[in-house]
């Protein structure tokens, strides 16, 4: 719907109200003279409500000239039914259309035209909407037929409306890329850690969530695709997939661990150590530890490479090291660490951020 305020102002020519003078221009009566005289029953097609402003007095204006025209004006405020087309919301252009129509006398009786075509629509530069800019406004005529009364001359004010985009950034696209944005974090965190990792999952997709509620709580029920639900929809898939990975990952990376631990019980001694050492790298270590690896050189280390995803040091002293222990450990000290980072998450940190911004790049160039 849309409501309008105007002053709509008829033209026309009737002998019948001719009189002689050469001193008035023009004669001025109010409504009351307006139930005694001919008037055309211009009414709106399509509207739902309308009414004739009535403060303090009906806002109907009757001047008649001496050769007879007559000037008839009215300040009406109707509300009319626009069909509009959300498929691109919030990135959408709707034109609206107001139209006039004698009701009771067809093209045959009764001609209606706009007196000086666009220039007959006149508004107010200061007339501004919240949600949509006022593009342009235009008038167009055309005969409208009626089965069992006939042809009629229809008149049509014609305005285009844009609608601002930035309200809808703020609200809806910006969250909800944030969101996505937000997803992705979950890469760059250990799998280990599965509290962090699975809530941040869940609130991101439980915020996509309200973020859809929301959006379509304010819109009509229309039983198509509006531009708007196409972005918050890939983002939401965007944001499922990054918590359906890291189910991924952590289905592997058990397989993977519950396949060493066999191989480890099939193969107890493969490295040649009998004893081997393995700390968490902490920084230190203490006396008890040292001189528990003395003895080991570093031909004895570790050769094969665990596929175990744990941050471990493997530490391997010489002999000399042993007797030297009080002056500073001198040595021989070697270090293997093994990455915690698994190669899917490695992959999605490109994979994830590339896709997203591929899609973006679409849907801006469709849409806008």
């Amino acid at each position: 719907d849309f409501t309008m305020t105007l002053y709509l102002r008829h033209y026309w020519k009737d002998e019948r109200l001719s009189f002689p003078s050469t001193t008035n221009k023009s004669m001025t009566f109010d409504g009351r003279l307006v139930k005694k005289i001919w008037v055309p029953d211009v009414f709106f097609v399509h509207s739902k409500r309308s009414f004739i402003h009535d403060t303090t007095t009906d806002n109907i204006m009757l001047r008649v000239f001496p050769d007879g025209h007559v000037l008839y004006s009215i300040r009406i405020t109707v509300t009319a039914m626009c069909n509009m087309d959300f498929s691109r919301f919030p990135l959408d252009s709707q034109t609206c259309s107001l139209e006039l129509e004698s009701y009771a006398y067809t093209d045959e009786d009764l001609m209606l035209y706009w007196k000086n075509g666009n220039e007959s629509l006149k508004t107010d530069e200061k007339i501004s909407l919240s949600q949509f800019l006022i593009q342009k406004f235009h008038t167009t005529s055309r005969l409208a037929f009626y089965s069992s009364t006939g042809w009629y001359n229809r008149l049509y004010i014609n305005f285009t409306l844009r609608r601002h985009i930035f309200f809808f950034l703020l609200q809806t696209y910006f969250p909800a890329t944030l969101m996505v944005m937000l997803s992705w974090v979950s890469f760059w965190i250990d799998h280990r850690a599965v509290p962090a990792r699975v809530s941040l999952g869940i609130t991101t997709v439980l915020t996509m969530s309200t973020i859809i509620t929301g959006v379509n709580a304010s819109m009509p029920r229309v039983s198509y695709i509006k531009a708007v639900d196409i972005y918050l929809w890939v983002s939401f898939v965007f944001v499922f997939l990054s918590v359906l990975e890291y189910a991924a990952v952590n289905y592997l990376t058990t397989v993977q661990e519950r396949k060493e631990r066999k191989l480890r019980e099939k193969f107890p001694c493969t490295c040649g150590v009998p004893h081997s050492k393995t700390m968490m790298l902490d920084g230190n270590c203490s006396e008890s530890d040292a001189n528990s690896l003395a003895g080991y050189t570093r031909s004895q280390m570790v050769i094969e490479e665990e596929k175990q995803e744990k941050m471990v040091v493997h530490l391997a002293m010489s002999n000399e090291s042993n007797s030297s222990r009080k002056r500073g450990l001198k040595g021989h000290v070697g270090f293997r660490i093994i990455q915690n980072t698994h190669a899917i998450d490695k992959y999605s940190r490109l994979i994830f951020p590339g896709t997203y911004i591929f899609f973006n790049l679409i849907y801006w160039s469709v849409f806008s």
